[in-house]
C-alpha cells in the first residue's frame, strides 16, 4: 500500500481535528516516535476510525481508547518512549486491559522477554520473541496464511474482500491474509496466556492475548484491512 504524501503532515484524522469523532470508535493513539505510523493512520482512515499520533506524553489524553505500536526499530522506539514520557501512559493503558496492537517492532515492545536481547519494554505479552529472526533487509519476504484460531464449531471465516463484523466473536479466521515481513521477528516461545493466531513455515508470527493483538508482519503495508477491523472490534 502506498501512503499519500498528505500523511507526512497529518497529526490526527479529520474527525478528531473537527471534534466530531465517530461514536462507533473512540480515538486510536498511534505511537509516532519512529517507524511505520503513517501507514496505520491511512488504514484507519479507510475504515472511518478516528486516530491521533502520539509523539509526546501530552498527546495521550482521555480520548484514546486503543493504541497501535507500529513497526520500526524497537531499540530506538524503546528509548524514545522513555524520553517522550509516553511509556508510562501506554503501560497503564495496557495494564488496564484496553486494546493494543503491535506490529513487528510493536510485538517486540509487548513481549515479556526477548531471546536475543536483554531489553524488556512493556512485558505484557506472554511470549518470548526473537528480534530480526528472518535476518536483515534481504530476509524480507511476503507469504499468505489464515489468521485466527479455527478449532471451534462457531468459528466465523472472513474471506478476502469481506468485512469483519464489529460484533466479532472470539473465534474468527481471516482467510488467506497477505503477510509482509521486513526484518521481522518471530515468536520463539508462547506462554499459556497467549493464543497462536498464525504461523509461517513452523514459526509463530501472530498472537492474541485478551485485548492484545501482535503480529511479526506488517498488515498496514497491504491493501487488506481485515486485521485492523479485527483490532477495532476488540
Amino acid at each position: 500500500m502506498v501512503v499519500a504524501v498528505e500523511y507526512i503532515s497529518k497529526e490526527e484524522s479529520a474527525d478528531v481535528a473537527e471534534g466530531a469523532a465517530s461514536a462507533q470508535h473512540g480515538v486510536t493513539g498511534i505511537l509516532a516516535v519512529q517507524g511505520a505510523f503513517a501507514e496505520h493512520a491511512a488504514m484507519l482512515d479507510r475504515l472511518g476510525a478516528p486516530w491521533k499520533l502520539l509523539r509526546a506524553a501530552e498527546d495521550f489524553d482521555d480520548s484514546i481508547d486503543r493504541v497501535i505500536l507500529p513497526g520500526g526499530e524497537s531499540t530506538t522506539q524503546g528509548k524514545l518512549l522513555r524520553s517522550t514520557g509516553l511509556f508510562e501512559p501506554i503501560a497503564a493503558h495496557i495494564a488496564a486491559g484496553k486494546p493494543v496492537f503491535g506490529t513487528c517492532a510493536g510485538m517486540i515492545l509487548l513481549a515479556r522477554k526477548l531471546d536475543n536481547d536483554s531489553n524488556v519494554y512493556f512485558g505484557a505479552l506472554d511470549a518470548v520473541v526473537r528480534r530480526n529472526a528472518y535476518g536483515r533487509q534481504l530476509g524480507s519476504f511476503v507469504a499468505t496464511a489464515d489468521f485466527g484460531a479455527s478449532d471451534d464449531a462457531n468459528t466465523v471465516s472472513v474471506m478476502p474482500g469481506e468485512r469483519v463484523p464489529q460484533d466479532t466473536p472470539s473465534d474468527v479466521v481471516l482467510k488467506d491474509f497477505p503477510l509482509v515481513f521486513i526484518r521481522g521477528p518471530f515468536v520463539a516461545e508462547v506462554g499459556p496466556s497467549a493464543t497462536v493466531e498464525t504461523s509461517v513455515d513452523g514459526n509463530v508470527v501472530g498472537l492474541r492475548q485478551g485485548n492484545i493483538l501482535a503480529t511479526a508482519f506488517h498488515p498496514e503495508l497491504t491493501d487488506d484491512t481485515r486485521i485492523h477491523e479485527l483490532f477495532l472490534s476488540l
